[in-house]
């Protein structure tokens, strides 16, 4: 049987458009590669892509093989931040972004089943960039916890409006400060389906 995590987990729920919902997040574990700058036109961004998908497939595969566990790849994810937190939802300044790209995968992929995809990704790389990348990707576990979230339908460019919403009114408003990075999950393949009809998780730890 092949687990779908996006259907067994609630965090993964999408819930209404713009409705803000209060959840906890269960400690999960994720592939991950840092970068810096606008991913619309940073090098790094796109080589970490390159890397990340061809990797988490290869996981996949190795699951079935050699574990007999079958699971969906789940969706890309990142953690964002800044200096200043209105370039996120004033002045949009996306060269100021700092981001960890991620993807996750079950509690049973391990460090030497990585390390073994890892090889195999690292020697078969299209350029010498995304085999770095493909080097620096390593597990790391997050333990959100208590979080806030809402489903935005849009083009990424348009979040400014539904985050400084959150973080201004609902989050205080909730008796909640933010804590941790802003975490977004792309439900929707941005190579495949048009900017109107991007469906994205958006996600903020809190605490009271």
């Amino acid at each position: 049987m092949k687990t779908d995590f996006k259907k067994s987990l609630d965090c993964y729920r999408p819930g209404k458009p713009g409705a803000f919902r209060v959840l906890e997040v269960p400690e999960l574990t994720y592939l991950a590669i840092d970068g810096y700058g606008d991913p619309n036109c940073a090098p790094e961004y796109a080589s970490a892509l390159e890397a990340l998908y061809p990797l988490a497939y290869k996981l996949k595969f190795m699951s079935r093989a050699q574990l007999d566990r079958d699971y969906v790849v789940m969706p890309l994810e990142g953690l964002w931040t800044a200096d200043d937190m209105t370039t996120f939802t004033t002045a949009r300044d996306k060269s100021a972004w700092a981001w960890t790209l991620l993807m996750m995968v079950p509690d049973w992929i391990t460090q030497s089943m990585l390390d073994e995809a890892r090889d195999v990704i690292m020697s078969t790389a299209s350029s010498a960039a995304v085999g770095r990348a493909a080097e620096l990707l390593r597990l790391q576990t997050l333990q959100e916890q208590t979080c806030v979230q809402t489903l935005h339908v849009g083009s990424y460019d348009d979040e400014a409006a539904i985050l400084q919403q959150l973080h201004d009114e609902v989050i205080p408003g909730l008796g909640y400060r933010m804590r941790g990075l802003h975490h977004e999950i792309y439900l929707s393949d941005a190579r495949r389906v048009e900017p109107a009809r991007l469906r994205t998780l958006l996600r903020q730890p809190v605490t009271r």
